[in-house]
């Protein structure tokens, strides 16, 4: 075996997550699977329907409904970056501890119609989030535009440019690149300075485009790409040092939404076995040649998983050990209650397990 056939880590935190609207039916189905992937820490995204969250009293309502869900997990709320927020929204939002502003380029992914056409009108915003300290994390894609030559292969490319400018513009913002898929976004976050990282997906360390575009429940935004750039993803992982940490973007979604009449929603929903997948595609990486055995230590995997994250966002390292075991659970083929149904990732394979010590 290419891996260890076990790992003890400290306990994970998931930069990136979707819960959805709560109180709810798929929040109240997806929260409690959060702890059961050894993660205890998440960044929650505030694109919610049919009203994003946009004030901090909205935001630290969001987070109640969650508790009730779990009480033991540590929820980073977020902000969406919306023309109604302003500077004393902004020095509201540190007071009360929300963690991040997110930015999407307006029709670049679900729910971005409330989003940014260009940065120019948020100057006051972005300056007053440099000085207080709070993070602005983006959808690092441009909209796709057949007039431009944009589509979902390059809009992550196309990007590139506007994080080098913000991050120049505004040199102490913090900036988290999410869920970067692509050798150029791998390139583009190395080459700046320590207050810009990125997260990275569980799925996107797996899928080729080829995948992306076979299966309903492969279909996200950003899309999958190539070999290299998934070669790119692996490498930067191993070598992060604190650049590159876990970032799910786990999308759930009734299977309906991915099945139904019309588009296919995006999003794919890693939340309950999310180290297990990231262990899996490493181990797939070693096999093609993509990364080197050795390159996968214990150290590296807490970082990835756990410390890195923290420390970019000022959280307390975690307190608790968790135990990764291989072939220790099965996926299900999906989550289910009487209202809503979602399937998970790579459904009914074996993957990892996680107990906590």
């Amino acid at each position: 075996m290419a891996l260890k056939d076990s790992y003890l880590l400290p306990a994970a935190a998931d930069m990136h997550v979707h819960l959805r609207n709560a109180p709810g039916p798929i929040a109240e189905l997806v929260t409690p699977t959060i702890r059961k992937a050894g993660i205890d820490t998440v960044f929650v995204m505030p694109n919610l329907a049919p009203r994003p969250v946009v004030t901090v009293d909205e935001a630290l309502e969001y987070k109640k409904a969650l508790q009730a869900y779990d009480p033991e997990v540590n929820y980073l709320m977020s902000l969406y970056l919306h023309e109604s927020i302003t500077p004393d929204e902004i020095r509201k939002a540190k007071k009360a501890g929300i963690a991040g502003v997110k930015a999407y380029p307006r029709g670049a992914t679900t729910n971005s119609q409330w989003g940014v056409v260009s940065f120019d009108p948020f100057h006051a915003v972005l300056s007053t989030m440099e000085a207080e300290g709070l993070v602005l994390n983006l959808h690092g894609e441009m909209p796709s535009s057949p007039s431009e030559n944009i589509t979902v292969m390059n809009a992550e490319s196309k990007f590139l440019p506007t994080l080098t400018s913000l991050h120049s513009k505004y040199p102490n913002l913090k900036i988290v690149l999410e869920h970067c898929t692509s050798a150029d976004a791998v390139a583009a976050v190395r080459a700046c300075g320590p207050n810009v990282v990125a997260t990275i997906t569980a799925h996107h360390l797996s899928l080729l485009v080829d995948d992306w575009s076979a299966n309903v429940h492969h279909y996200c935004k950003p899309s999958a790409k190539s070999p290299e750039d998934r070669r790119a993803l692996l490498q930067a992982l191993v070598t992060s040092e604190g650049k590159f940490f876990l970032g799910t973007d786990s999308a759930p979604h009734d299977i309906s939404s991915k099945k139904g009449k019309g588009n296919t929603a995006a999003g794919v929903f890693t939340q309950p076995y999310a180290l297990g997948y990231v262990l899996t595609a490493l181990e797939e990486g070693i096999a093609r040649g993509d990364i080197r055995e050795e390159a996968v230590t214990e150290e590296v995997l807490a970082g990835f998983f756990s410390e890195f994250g923290r420390r970019f966002y000022e959280v307390e390292s975690a307190e608790k050990k968790i135990l990764v075991k291989r072939d220790g659970a099965v996926v299900e083929e999906s989550l289910k209650t009487d209202k809503v149904e979602i399937v998970p990732f790579r459904s009914g394979e074996k993957t990892w397990s996680v107990e906590w010590q």
